[in-house]
């Protein structure tokens, strides 16, 4: 049996970095720079979402392989201090889930250059935490909801808590994290006719809708690229109920295009992971809840920081360590390949 198949990411492989530019910056051989961290806090998740998990859950992280709090916050001083990471994204699993998140945002946006800090969350919590997350320095969020049907919700995450996450949407909105972004997946057959009402619902309660393609990284391995909607018939389903133009704002790194809806200011944006990919504009860098570097949500070999950390290695050394796994980026997620490997770890356990 191999590591693999035991959902285990390969080590990392030594890479030469003797031509690197003599730059703290999370640079690749592509010429992008890292600014952008993702940090998973949490594989945990209280929702069995089925794009996303098996309805008994999964194996989760035992609570020594996780990072402490006070690890947790130096490997994020680090990226912010030394790497220049400008933008702070948590996310989980579940991130409402990890008792010391406040404390976390609290150390991160209290960092002297101020980074930029979001959530990603399935805002089941969101209305107890709002106003905490709010003193702590939290700028914005990211709220998943599928569906307004609470059938359907029910349905597709296997749990009846829909209301919980229109309380969440609205906490948020009230205790002033704008903007408030409400992220979507569409699944054939089950909420693909809800593309016009999630955006209507969106426009009137003053959020920010982002349809995403289903992503190839449920454990069951069951994603069908043939099955996936695509970006192309979000676009056309949209269009049949509004007036789509493109947003003249510049794109840069954002995952998002993004249009005007009948002439603006609404908006919505569409993230094309797979048939319009972005990795030649990519700017992020993610770390594990137990500790490990992911140059790409797709990336089969991760780099260890939590050894090194427990085992006393210096600022400098875990540095090092970062710039080296962002100089070995591939030019892209490689999902066109005939050799294309989904990762071995769930979306659950790497961070959206």
């Amino acid at each position: 049996m191999t590591a693999v198949d035991l959902g285990i990411p390969a080590v990392r492989p030594t890479t030469d970095t003797s031509t690197r530019p003599d730059t703290p910056a999370l640079v690749d051989r592509f010429g992008r720079v890292a600014t952008d961290l993702r940090v998973s806090l949490i594989d945990k998740c209280n929702l069995r979402c089925t794009y996303c998990m098996p309805a008994e859950g999964l194996p989760w992280l035992k609570k020594q392989e996780m990072l402490d709090t006070g690890e947790m916050n130096r490997l994020i001083r680090i990226a912010v201090e030394t790497l220049g990471v400008t933008n702070v994204r948590f996310t989980g699993g579940e991130p409402l889930l990890r008792q010391d998140l406040v404390d976390v945002v609290a150390a991160t946006s209290a960092l002297p250059s101020h980074p930029k800090t979001s959530l990603t969350t399935n805002g089941i919590n969101l209305h107890r935490y709002a106003d905490a997350l709010v003193e702590a320095g939290l700028d914005r969020v990211n709220v998943s909801l599928d569906t307004l049907r609470a059938e359907t919700f029910h349905r597709l995450t296997r749990r009846d808590r829909f209301h919980d996450v229109l309380d969440g949407l609205a906490a948020a909105k009230a205790t002033g994290l704008e903007p408030v972004k409400v992220n979507a997946v569409l699944l054939r057959g089950v909420n693909d006719d809800e593309a016009g009402d999630l955006l209507r619902f969106c426009l009137e309660h003053g959020y920010q809708l982002r349809f995403i393609e289903q992503m190839p990284l449920d454990p069951q391995h069951g994603w069908d690229r043939e099955q996936m909607i695509t970006a192309d018939e979000i676009l056309e389903r949209l269009g049949a109920e509004y007036d789509l133009a493109p947003h003249v704002a510049e794109r840069g790194s954002a995952p998002a295009e993004r249009w005007l809806v009948d002439g603006g200011p609404g908006t919505v944006g569409v993230i094309g992971s797979v048939t319009r990919p972005f990795c030649a504009d990519c700017d992020r860098t993610r770390l594990t809840a137990d500790g490990q570097l992911r140059s790409c949500l797709f990336s089969t070999t991760e780099t260890d920081l939590r050894g090194p950390l427990r085992e006393g290695a210096g600022d400098d050394e875990l540095a090092r360590l970062w710039q080296g796994t962002m100089w070995a980026k591939k030019a892209g997620h490689g999902m066109d390949d005939d050799g294309f490997a989904q990762p071995s770890r769930p979306m659950s356990a790497i961070g959206g």
